[in-house]
């Protein structure tokens, strides 16, 4: 019997883009950690001969200067997908106009630097609209995946905010949703596809673990280790369980910063994770994509994507909104 798919990918949100979102100064100088993490990562993605989806932000795959580096990730043979071009985790409040400006300058972006057009989309901070989605639909995506059904967004966001000490008011209203609502936790883990104005458009969640609706995306994962890696691998064996126990196939996110240490930058501490050397930090990587790789076949965004849609072809729809 073949076993269940898990698909991987990773938000390659950048340093400024981090910055940005914190209200730290110095972020529109666009300072970039692209040439260290995308070659540690590819190495280390080449050594297991796995492939992933690399969600690009358009403001970095616009810039020459990083053409060789992000053209490095399609010659390799992994997918891109499309993760806005300004990486603003307030998407969901731009109005039609500027949503269709962001994905045509993304979609051209990623194009010219890596020579493949993204076809799958995930929101900055898992930001998205019914206008979004509508978009999205009428320009030929064949997937979404800006949902993540949790009930611990807003726990996220109050760290979050307890941690940037230089947001203007105005900031903090922009990113009152960041992370989602409490009510993401009641959405779907399976995929599903959404009734758009513009058409379906498949959806599939990041996911988290069956009826808790805890995270266990790698950056989760990671944060536990800190405490206590035994704690840490207990807390990853009971996700995977949960998920072939209710049938749900994975979609697990990574981040730059699951690669990156204190050894490589110090702006970041405020993050999780963030105060340890990257070596160490990839020893715990590693260990996590053996487990995943002995319980599912891991597969890029657009393998799992492939295989909902087919199970999903007589399933009603769910409208936006």
């Amino acid at each position: 019997m073949p076993r269940p798919l898990c698909s991987l990918s990773l938000d390659l949100d950048n340093l400024w883009s981090y910055l940005k979102t914190h209200g730290d100064p110095g972020w529109d100088t666009y300072p970039s950690y692209l040439e260290t993490i995308v070659p540690r990562v590819l190495a280390l993605l080449k050594a297991r001969g796995q492939k992933i989806t690399w969600f690009i932000v358009g403001k970095d795959a616009a810039e020459p200067a990083h053409h060789p580096v992000l053209r490095e990730i399609t010659r390799q043979g992994h997918e891109v997908g499309n993760h806005s071009f300004h990486h603003e985790p307030w998407l969901h409040l731009y109005a039609e106009r500027q949503i269709e400006d962001e994905l045509s300058r993304t979609e051209d972006a990623i194009e010219a630097a890596t020579g493949a057009r993204p076809e799958g989309f995930r929101g900055p901070g898992f930001s998205f609209s019914p206008t979004l989605l509508t978009v999205l639909a009428r320009r030929g995506y064949r997937y979404d995946c800006s949902t993540f059904p949790t009930f611990l967004g807003p726990l996220a966001r109050m760290y979050y905010f307890a941690t940037a000490k230089g947001l203007t008011a105005d900031e903090k209203a922009q990113r009152k949703q960041l992370f989602g609502k409490l009510s993401e936790g009641f959405r779907p883990l399976a995929p599903y596809t959404w009734n758009t104005g513009a058409g379906p458009l498949l959806e599939i969640p990041v996911t988290t673990i069956p009826v808790m609706k805890t995270p266990f995306h790698l950056s989760y994962i990671l944060f536990l280790a800190g405490f206590s890696k035994a704690a840490a691998r207990a807390y990853l064996r009971v996700a995977v369980t949960m998920c072939k126990a209710t049938g749900i196939e994975p979609s697990f996110l990574l981040h730059p910063l699951d690669f990156l240490g204190c050894d490589d930058t110090d702006r970041l501490a405020f993050f999780p994770a963030m105060k340890r050397p990257h070596a160490e930090k990839l020893e715990f990587v590693v260990e996590v994509f053996d487990l995943l790789a002995r319980e599912f076949t891991l597969v890029p965004m657009g393998d799992h994507a492939t295989a909902a849609a087919r199970r999903l072809a007589a399933v009603t729809p769910v409208p936006v909104g």
